[in-house]
């Protein structure tokens, strides 16, 4: 039975099932997945497909690796770690599962400018210490802040929509010729929409443009009051320069789920900072999330397989043909 190989231990139930009921048999990597595991698995296995989970390496050298290997379908929408002109070369299929997570990381970032907006993990730690505030100082409403978005893909729209319903204006940088919805209006200059916004909130693509793209430059430029969320890649953010931009209050705050290596070292400097809250790349680590991504997955494979595409939409090198 031609396999599929998943970089990670485990995959959706219905996701499996969908993957058998085309003839294929997933098979997972249960240890640390890096180049090397890679280039073993795909040699032990041969499969015809992968099921990418996190962000493992396919460079070049492990795509060319892969006897037989037909399409990569990622389990979410991340594909930076992925070389697809190599891919493209070698005639491997790369798909996503575009919108799939977007409701659940939108909702994350939406719980992290929230957060931090009112000042909910100082409280938290202070009233466990026996500390009382209650009405001594008080915290601006959410209502009152103005939202910037880098990036409208389905996350950037969905978290816009949240962040307007729940009141807050919302401005727009993306680089897409897109409609806004009434009462959200667009910023084409990125230096321009970091002066104006109370919270910046990242969900554009990790390419070679918007590597470091809010860097010491950038940040120097936004208000002193101004929080940081990051719910999109670690590296469109210069986390030195954001460390270094916090502990001098150049800005008021970060909610980050994604970091430049993951997981940050043990002595990370951000762990020391009282003004951050770190999760673990989780926001889109949610049951129903979970369930879509590994179906769109499986059925992006089972269809490929077959001949055919399942969404053009999540297809991202269509140069590369079914029967290549």
């Amino acid at each position: 039975m031609p396999r599929v190989l998943v970089t990670a231990s485990t995959v959706s139930g219905l996701a499996q099932r969908l993957l058998r009921e085309g003839g294929l048999e997933p098979v997972f990597m249960t240890d640390r997945v890096d180049e090397a595991s890679l280039r073993a698995a795909l040699q032990q296995h041969r499969p015809v497909a992968v099921l990418l989970r996190g962000s493992p390496p396919f460079t070049a050298g492990v795509i060319e690796s892969a006897s037989g290997l037909k399409i990569i379908a990622k389990h979410g929408a991340g594909v930076d770690s992925v070389d697809i002109a190599a891919a493209s070369r070698c005639g491997v299929a790369v798909m996503v599962t575009g919108g799939a997570n977007a409701d659940a990381v939108a909702e994350h970032a939406l719980a992290l400018m929230l957060a931090l907006a009112r000042d909910l993990p100082r409280y938290d730690r202070e009233i466990r210490r026996g500390e009382w505030r209650h009405l001594s100082e008080l915290r601006r409403d959410f209502r009152e802040r103005i939202v910037g978005i880098v990036g409208y893909g389905q996350i950037g729209e969905r978290t816009a929509r949240l962040a307007a319903a729940c009141g807050a204006a919302v401005v727009v940088h993306t680089r897409s010729n897109v409609t806004l919805p009434a009462g959200m209006r667009p910023e084409p200059d990125l230096g321009c929409l970091l002066e104006t916004v109370d919270i910046l909130s990242l969900h554009c693509p990790l390419t070679a443009e918007t590597r470091g793209l809010i860097g010491a430059a950038q940040l120097a430029r936004m208000k002193p009051e101004a929080l940081l969320i990051n719910t999109a890649r670690g590296p469109v953010v210069d986390e030195v320069a954001l460390v270094e931009a916090l502990q001098a209050g150049r800005i008021a705050g970060a909610g980050l789920d994604t970091y430049a290596c993951e997981p940050p070292g043990p002595d990370h400097p951000l762990y020391a900072l009282s003004n951050v809250i770190l999760t673990p790349h989780i926001a889109a680590a949610t049951t129903g999330a979970m369930v879509r991504m590994g179906t769109i997955a499986a059925a992006n494979i089972n269809a490929w397989l077959r001949g055919e595409v399942h969404d053009p939409r999540n297809f991202l090198n269509p140069e590369v043909r079914p029967q290549d």
